[in-house]
């Protein structure tokens, strides 16, 4: 390609991606609106324009501002940039101060807008409100307007197309000169949609019933057969978690300290998925599930304990829980860390729900989007009555008993039992002192055992001079607690007696617990604007309310909804309210987030591929039009997520081969979706994919994590730490069963993630995650060349290769082809399986008989057995294995 033509690829795709001007863009005039005032907001607008003063007097929110002269020459002069004292300061570093300075790029535009006259695109208005302002081109931008019903597009020859998803996207490609890629095979389709829906590959069985079902709706009933199954859930369920920031520790702090209830929130998110739960309802729910009940901080301990749908609400408020929270944990500054919580959280509720950086308005007004900073404290004020930082309650404070009255009846009943016995083991102490006691007084001369005996009952820090003397004279006499320094058997008789209270209190029935987000009736505390964010510099009262963007561009939201007068519910009732705007079906943000994430796990990129940023900073929808027409469509049914899946897997789009050279040329990306992109599987998919096929999964669902210990190699591994006396680890011990869990229900430390996830890139959450990164890097392929967990694997199915076909080499490379890749292998595939074989054992044997000459002893090493565990190694090293295609 030539290097002109290359350099104006690069610019399209920069544009299509981010909207930066492409060079048809920079050859027309410039305008203010579009291409200025952006360059100013991020730069300039917090010290001239947005902020509490006008540094210098100079005010930059609109053209004609800037015609004023200054001390030191006019800010800006139509058609002389080098006149300009704005580009003058810009080009000298001295503006903005102390901060970043202005990109060349931008100081580059700048001087072009002026050079061409400093056009403006409409009339500038007359007047503008003190502060923040928001402009035509920002109500305008594309994520704040309303969900729009589309019209499919009408495309001739459209006999590829299956639903609409299909009509909208080859629309697209015949406008790229692009066409569907052929549909892929069904070996292929099922493993795709095995590992898309449920995280694990299919069985061979499986696969042979897919490939001999010749059925027109097969590959339809395969795909509702695994929506009904529970490792849906748990697949999905997954995805979710990351975006609220799953975790089963509170972070914040270096010692990150264990959150031992989490997972009822994460079993709430499993049991939502598998009962298909709406998702208008799964959000309202997890916002505001204490509220819909009308509970509070003094009645949801009683409500829990009785009534089935209090204990699931509650558990659903886990979401605002989720956040790092380490104001338990000792911090330095502790106003800070509930304060932090509170921003925390907004970024984890603004990021999932609205796909806005909200988080960016906590200091300053945002420096892309029209978002305030007084936006960012109206909708603090939402969720303040929950938080209320200055009557702050810690993690533990929070959480919600489960105790059945019956259990704790019989919980009290047996510490009373118990007290007794330690009431009577405290006797036998004491007698057994006394006696001691009155042994050793006798020793003492007459003269001084009174003396002694009052001395010795007088409490340490009461005695006299003379009486601490006087026992240091005679230490024998000052008998107190070390009966096992002066009778054994007594000694021992006593220990016995309290080991039974020890005993009997281990009956006691558990108590469990589960995190949850509640109010305290009647109590709803004032929020303020916090200058620069800072909790110690209050300004003016906030009252709670949508983001003016949103609030003021056609909407029938007013802050009135957010009024406590009135409220039907104990609580304020604000995060009740807010649940239910954001999902009435007229919010512009929630349901275009909801479905560009559903669509980035079935396709391995967004309609938006920045699905935390819908803002100014992250990219432009590629198809619009579709993301419109799918919100539209997941919210008119029902927003019901099964049906959503049903709609995206049956489309040709779906359905397509990931091989098009065409597109793979035009297209590299695949941003038009002219073939199925190649994905490498996540973290969890893979660690669980290596133990169904090695015969090892444990598919028991619910219930608390699988723990987590560091081993004496430093990595991470499910099983039971081992301490010294300092606390510090010394090794690991087996949980059995447990430590083949799928991964969701893994221990999810922030500081101590699973080494064998962690590698293939677990997200951290800090505090939540969008979309994750994929890497490829050098201690991927160390980790499956030498990891305990992959070598123990690759041994455990060789076991069951070799149990399932004792003696039959080839049917054992077969079936565990057919196990890891959902394929038969070719027949040079298996002769070169064969030969590695052959060839291991040949090595193994060489070195054995090396080890055995220098040793003298005999090798009970099974070779065969061994050379077979090395091939499966091989094949789960695979990228057949890896990816899904």
């Amino acid at each position: 390609m030539h290097i002109s033509m290359r350099f104006n690829v690069v610019l399209a795709i920069l544009y299509l991606a981010t909207g930066l001007p492409t060079r048809a863009a920079a050859s027309r005039p410039l305008a203010f609106e579009k291409d200025v005032r952006p360059v100013l907001k991020a730069h300039c607008f917090h010290c001239h324009g947005e902020g509490e003063k006008l540094k210098g007097g100079v005010d930059l929110r609109l053209r004609r501002f800037m015609l004023r002269e200054t001390d030191e020459g006019p800010v800006m002069v139509p058609g002389k940039p080098h006149a300009s004292l704005m580009v003058k300061l810009m080009r000298a570093g001295e503006m903005p101060k102390g901060e970043k300075k202005v990109p060349e790029k931008d100081i580059a535009i700048i001087e072009r807008w002026i050079a061409s006259g400093a056009q403006t695109l409409h009339k500038e208005p007359a007047e503008l409100p003190k502060g923040f302002y928001i402009s035509e081109e920002e109500r305008s931008f594309w994520a704040f307007q309303p969900i729009r019903k589309v019209a499919l597009p009408r495309l001739k020859q459209a006999h590829q197309v299956r639903n609409p998803i299909d009509a909208f996207v080859l629309a697209k490609l015949r406008e790229q000169k692009l066409d569907f890629a052929p549909e892929a095979d069904k070996s292929t389709l099922i493993r795709r949609v095995y590992l898309d829906l449920t995280g694990l590959p299919p069985t061979p069985e499986e696969v042979d019933a897919f490939l001999a079902d010749m059925s027109a709706d097969a590959y339809e009933k395969l795909v509702n057969r695994l929506l009904d199954s529970p490792q849906y859930a748990e697949r999905w369920a997954r995805h979710w978690l990351d975006v609220a920031g799953y975790a089963d520790s509170n972070g914040f702090t270096e010692s990150d300290t264990p959150r031992p209830h989490a997972w009822r929130y994460r079993d709430y998110v499993i049991g939502a998925f598998q009962a298909d739960k709406p998702f208008n309802q799964f959000i309202v729910e997890q916002l505001a599930g204490d509220e819909l009940l009308g509970l509070t901080r003094e009645n949801a301990t009683a409500a829990a304990a009785t009534n089935t749908l209090a204990r699931e609400m509650l558990a659903a408020t886990g979401f605002l829980r989720m956040a790092p929270d380490g104001t338990a944990d000792n911090p330095p500054d502790q106003n800070l860390a509930r304060n932090q919580v509170m921003a925390e959280t907004i970024k984890v509720v603004s990021s999932s729900l609205l796909g806005l950086t909200v988080g960016c308005a906590q200091c300053h007004d945002h420096r892309y989007d029209p978002i305030s900073h007084a936006d960012y404290h109206r909708l603090r004020a939402v969720f303040e009555p929950a938080y209320d930082w200055k009557n702050w309650r810690t993690p533990n404070q929070r959480l919600v008993s489960l105790y059945a009255e019956a259990d704790r009846k019989k919980a009290a009943d047996i510490e009373t039992a118990a007290k007794k016995i330690d009431e009577e083991s405290e006797k036998m102490r004491k007698e057994a002192l006394e006696k001691v006691f009155q042994r050793e007084i006798a020793k003492v001369p007459d003269a001084e055992r009174e003396a002694a005996k009052a001395a010795r009952n007088t409490a340490r820090d009461k005695r006299t001079a003379e009486q601490k003397a006087l026992l240091k004279k005679y230490p024998a006499a000052d008998v107190q607690g070390a009966l096992d320094l002066y009778d054994p058997e007594a000694n021992k008789k006593v220990l016995a007696k309290k080991e039974e209270a020890t005993k009997l209190r281990a009956t006691k029935p558990a108590e469990p617990f589960l995190m949850a987000l509640t109010e305290v009736a009647g109590k709803v505390p004032d929020t303020f604007l916090l200058y620069r964010g800072d909790h110690d510099q209050p300004k003016q009262k906030v009252e709670p309310g949508e983001m003016e963007i949103l609030a003021t561009s056609g909407n029938p939201l007013t802050n009135s909804l957010f009024s406590v007068s009135g409220s039907k519910v104990p609580s304020s009732g604000r995060r009740l309210a807010y649940a239910r705007w954001l999902t009435s079906g007229q919010h512009p943000l929630t349901a275009r987030v909801l479905v560009n994430q559903f669509w980035l796990h079935h396709f391995g990129r967004g309609l938006v591929n920045t699905p935390g940023d819908f803002g100014q900073l992250g990219e432009r929808p590629t198809h619009p039009e579709l993301l419109d027409w799918l919100a539209s469509e997941f919210m008119a049914n029902g927003w019901k997520l099964k049906t959503f899946h049903r709609l995206l897997m049956t489309s040709t789009v779906y359905r397509q081969s990931s091989q098009n050279e065409s597109s793979l040329r035009a297209d590299p990306e695949n941003r038009f979706y002219a073939r199925m992109k190649l994905r490498r599987l996540d973290a969890e998919t893979l660690r669980d994919s290596t133990l169904a096929v090695s015969g090892k999964l444990n598919l028991n669902r619910f219930g608390p994590p699988v723990e987590v210990a560091r081993d004496s190699a430093g990595r991470v591994v499910t099983g039971s730490q081992k301490t010294d006396g300092n606390g510090d680890p010394t090794g690991v011990g087996s949980l059995g069963e447990l430590e083949f869990r799928r991964s969701v229900y893994v221990q999810m430390r922030r500081s101590r993630p699973l080494s064998v996830l962690d590698t293939f890139d677990l997200p951290t959450m800090s505090p939540n995650c969008e979309v994750r990164t994929v890497t490829t890097v050098a201690p991927q392929s160390l980790m499956m060349m030498n990891d305990i967990f992959v070598v123990s694997q690759s041994q455990h199915l060789a076991e069951r290769l070799r149990k399932k076909f004792p003696g039959d080499l080839r049917a054992q490379i077969n079936r565990g082809w057919r196990l890891l890749y959902g394929a038969k292998p070719t027949e040079a595939e298996l002769r070169d399986s064969l030969t590695y074989l052959a060839e291991e054992a040949e090595t193994i044997r060489a070195s054995t008989a090396a080890a055995i000459e220098s040793s003298k002893k005999t090798s009970p090493l099974d070779i065969q057995l061994q050379t077979l565990a090395s091939l499966c190694q091989v094949l789960l090293g695979g990228n057949r294995f890896l990816y899904v295609d």
